[in-house]
């Protein structure tokens, strides 16, 4: 099914194709006003932070121009850091897995350069690298410039911040004077402007500014977790919370799908919400989570637009939104009405800095918390029936349930015996499948 926000912007069969696959829904608000633009070949300024979804704009646009049948180098994507970069370059890699021919490499110090030659060497159209390993390539002459099209200086502000201008300039000198300069920065210094004015020609100005948004006031977490483990931690922070309605978030529809899945094995009442779905279907859906019939509702975030269900305990951010705005927008669904809400991230990897500029945006504190082992789940939820349990003698009228407890006790059962074993009943009532184990 094809992506209908996307295919708006005209791209090829095969970049359509590789955000099909990807999940993505709509595009964002940077990606609509910069594509059609960058597209046309028109050098474009795009002031925007990170979390808007600039690195598949510019991406997009960078794949469109590249000629599979040429092996010279005819895009260059500069970054402040290899950690920028390598992001940058798995994005890539993947809204390229259908243009065949397309190859990319990323360049930066802290790996061995031999590697980086060798690969120049093969042949690569797309470079995506720090200034100063992109400048160390050109001094050995291991890449060449001169078949350059385009050139992104993404995040140029923190680039200038680092001391990078005098290699960006050297850059740009080296390239064609009518390749297309694209630049993404939070800010916009003198600095920057006096770039654009020297490099770019007649630029396209788009400004996309945050939002002032209120966050809730809802607890906030998060884990960092493998991949793989994500189901099983996700199902233990159900069952030691004792969550009887939660919203799972998802960044695509195929993670959507194979996550409800994974819950329904698993014994939870869970169902999905995404675009591919009819309207009568997603109807269907919210009417079952709203009358209490699904435990665990998983959505993106297009098909969670307009969900108003009060009771929600708890959200989960079981991929880490693209879109800050995003964030705010998934944490709302719940604490709603006065009641309590927390919200659960899982982090893998370098995700960890996406939390960082989350905390930022939101000037809210996400708190990190331990994956609970099998044994803290035990003492967990132990804890919490006997909570239960003092609350209910507490509240006392227990009249009918005491000549119970006495009826056993008149047939040679101590109280004690009686109560452990409806501790026991009480402890495995309703328990879940045995979950298969995983490493940490």
């Amino acid at each position: 099914m094809e992506t209908s926000g996307f295919k708006e912007l005209h791209l090829s069969k095969e970049i359509q194709k590789a955000i099909t696959d990807m999940g993505f829904e709509e595009p964002t608000p940077i990606q609509i006003q910069s594509i059609p633009h960058m597209l046309e070949g028109k050098d474009v300024i795009g002031q925007a932070q990170t979390g808007t979804g600039k690195t598949a704009a510019f991406g997009i646009a960078t794949l469109e121009k590249i000629d599979p049948k040429s092996l010279a180098v005819q895009a260059v994507i500069l970054c402040p850091t290899r950690e920028l970069a390598i992001q940058v370059s798995e994005e890539l890699k993947k809204l390229s897995r259908y243009k065949k021919g397309v190859e990319i490499l990323p360049v930066y110090g802290g790996q061995p350069i031999d590697r980086q030659i060798r690969a120049l060497k093969k042949g690569v159209q797309v470079i995506i690298g720090t200034p100063g390993r992109v400048m160390d390539h050109m001094e050995r002459r291991t890449l060449r410039l001169d078949g350059v099209k385009i050139i992104v200086l993404d995040e140029a502000d923190e680039m200038l911040d680092m001391g990078f201008r005098e290699d960006i300039e050297l850059i740009m000198k080296k390239t064609p004077k009518e390749r297309q300069t694209i630049l993404f920065s939070a800010t916009m210094p003198r600095a920057i402007l006096d770039l654009t004015k020297k490099y770019q020609t007649k630029p396209y100005m788009i400004k996309l500014e945050h939002k002032e948004m209120t966050v809730p006031k809802v607890e906030q977490f998060y884990y960092e977790v493998k991949s793989q483990a994500k189901p099983e931690v996700l199902s233990r922070l159900i069952d030691i919370n004792d969550l009887k309605l939660s919203l799972v978030f998802c960044n695509t529809k195929r993670m959507v799908d194979e996550l409800v899945d994974n819950l329904k094995s698993r014994g939870y009442m869970a169902d999905g919400l995404h675009g591919d779905l009819q309207q009568r279907q997603r109807d269907i859906v919210m009417s079952k989570f709203r009358k209490k019939e699904i435990e665990v509702l998983v959505a993106t975030d297009v098909a969670a637009r307009g969900i108003d269900v009060g009771d929600i305990e708890a959200v989960f951010n079981y991929d880490i939104p693209a879109d800050d705005e995003y964030y705010v927008h998934r944490i709302g669904r719940t604490a709603r009405a006065g009641k309590a809400g927390r919200a659960f991230s899982f982090v893998t990897g370098r995700e960890i800095y996406r939390i960082r500029q989350i905390q930022q945006f939101t000037k809210s504190r996400i708190i990190p918390q331990k994956v609970p082992s099998v044994s803290d789940m035990e003492e967990i939820k132990t804890g919490l029936i006997l909570e239960k349990i003092t609350g209910i003698i507490e509240a006392g009228h227990l009249g009918e349930y005491s000549n119970i407890v006495e009826k056993l006790t008149r047939e040679d059962y101590t109280s004690l015996e009686v109560a452990s074993a409806l501790l026991k009943m009480m402890m495995g009532e309703g328990k879940k499948e045995e979950k298969p184990k995983f490493k940490k």
